[in-house]
């Protein structure tokens, strides 16, 4: 048995189930889903919450962190698809991995950077040791600084909320690059904007409203 099939709750029937609740929730792009199926959410969490990886909810990961609600990982990938041949994204936030995993089935490339060593270490081992993904790219930085010598992005993706949006990431799109980002301060309404870029002009839609962790400068040993 592999780790991607996994057993009992872990299993893929269980996966089907979510991908049934996050269909009937709106998730429409058939890719996305497929991917959700694929990637083995309970590697991603501790053996304790295993049993509970494939509900459809947020759940606490080390160092403070959640690994993000599949609804929200489904949501935000699709508005990765929206745009027509995206081959590369940059991901801001790696945590448990997850989103990062997701990503990796549908891009040629990801990069992703995580300000928290020990969650940059964990990921590593889960994504590259274990899955062995060989289309992500990950760094141990501060994630307002993006990643700018593989920039620009087609699109950059954030998984935390920073109470204004980082100026360095916008410089980093491409033209009609897209930005996919939270932004509001922790515990009150955040909202997920979609900000694309047309030369030196930034397009801003509001998807709906969120809740991420703060988005916090610095990088931790």
């Amino acid at each position: 048995m592999t780790p991607q099939q996994g057993a009992g709750l872990t299993s893929q029937k269980s996966r089907d189930r979510l991908v049934a609740n996050l269909r009937n929730k709106g998730i429409q792009n058939e890719r996305v889903l497929a991917a959700i199926a694929k990637v083995p959410r309970h590697l991603f969490v501790s053996e304790a919450l295993s049993k509970r990886a494939y509900e459809d909810t947020a759940l606490p990961i080390d160092a403070g962190q959640t690994i993000s609600q599949p609804y929200i990982v489904a949501r935000m990938t699709e508005l990765v698809l929206a745009q027509e041949n995206v081959t590369r994204v940059l991901e801001v936030g790696t945590g448990s991995g997850y989103q990062c995993a997701v990503l990796a089935e549908l891009m040629d490339r990801v990069y992703s950077v995580e300000r928290i060593k020990p969650l940059f270490k964990q990921a590593h081992r889960r994504l590259i040791s274990e899955l062995r993904y060989r289309n992500i790219r990950l760094r141990h930085t501060d994630g307002t600084w993006g990643w700018s010598e593989s920039a620009p992005y087609e699109v950059i993706l954030v998984t935390a909320a920073p109470d204004e949006v980082p100026q360095v990431l916008l410089e980093q799109l491409a033209d009609r690059g897209r930005l996919i980002i939270p932004v509001g301060e922790y515990k009150t309404t955040q909202r997920l904007l979609l900000i694309t870029r047309k030369g030196d002009r930034f397009h801003e839609q509001e998807i709906e409203k969120v809740q991420f962790v703060p988005m916090l400068k610095g990088q931790t040993k």
